[in-house]
């Protein structure tokens, strides 16, 4: 898809992250260019509106940059990365934590400082215990119409990565039985209910990128409309 023809929340992106990247102002910024089309698709909704996003994965400092300016005015872009020098990429709205994506105590400490995230992107160490462990404590804590998206998914694939094509504990399994969770209301009890059902409106999945919408569900329901009964008068007659 072209940059600025990517349609998000009703409308019509305007290729913002494309054109910073194409023309990266000041750090080092790595991306695989068809994840753009997808940032704008599940984050433009929140441009102007002052979010929290935490970013795991720091790297360059490139892509912190880029949020608060996609961003714009009032948004919190937070980091996490293990490596202490990434502790120079701080800039006004811009704060790092220091240490694993999996340490409990660490990602306590983020969520304690910032009571409401908006958007986890999880561009960290691409290793399927670290991204289940940031999952499974930052899930819950994103705000009920959010975003969990978890990118560099192909790793999971690679047997020196700990992966491989349906690999067991990898985070594309773990993916896949989230989505019989999405539909647990309909396994007849093999599956209860659990918060993360109620708590998610879709899955979406891209070459090397899941992404997770939240919005809180309400019972399904499931009416039938017929027309009315009126054997003298034919209804579909003009």
């Amino acid at each position: 898809m072209a940059a600025g023809r990517t349609r998000a929340g009703g409308q019509l992106a305007d290729g913002f992250l494309h054109r910073y990247f194409l023309n990266n102002p000041s750090k080092r910024l790595h991306k695989w260019m068809h994840y753009f089309d997808i940032y704008e698709r599940h984050f433009e909704r929140f441009r102007g509106k002052s979010p929290v996003m935490l970013e795991i994965g720091v790297m360059g400092g490139g892509s912190l940059a880029m949020w608060k300016d996609y961003f714009g005015p009032g948004a919190k872009i937070v980091g996490l990365d293990i490596n202490p020098d990434c502790k120079r990429h701080e800039a006004e709205n811009v704060e790092i934590f220091i240490g694993s994506q999996r340490d409990g105590a660490v990602l306590g400490a983020v969520k304690d400082k910032y009571p409401r995230i908006d958007i986890v992107l999880d561009d960290g160490s691409h290793r399927s215990p670290d991204m289940i462990a940031s999952f499974e404590a930052l899930y819950d804590h994103v705000q009920p119409y959010g975003v969990y998206l978890v990118e560099d998914t192909h790793a999971n694939y690679w047997p020196d990565w700990g992966g491989g094509l349906k690999a067991a504990g990898t985070f594309m399994e773990f993916a896949k039985d989230r989505l019989d969770d999405i539909n647990a209301a309909h396994t007849r009890d093999a599956l209860p209910i659990s918060r993360f059902t109620a708590s998610t409106d879709c899955i979406a999945v891209y070459d090397s990128v899941v992404v997770f919408e939240k919005r809180p569900q309400g019972r399904r329901q499931a009416p039938i409309t017929i027309g009315m009964a009126a054997p003298e008068v034919d209804l579909r007659r003009p």
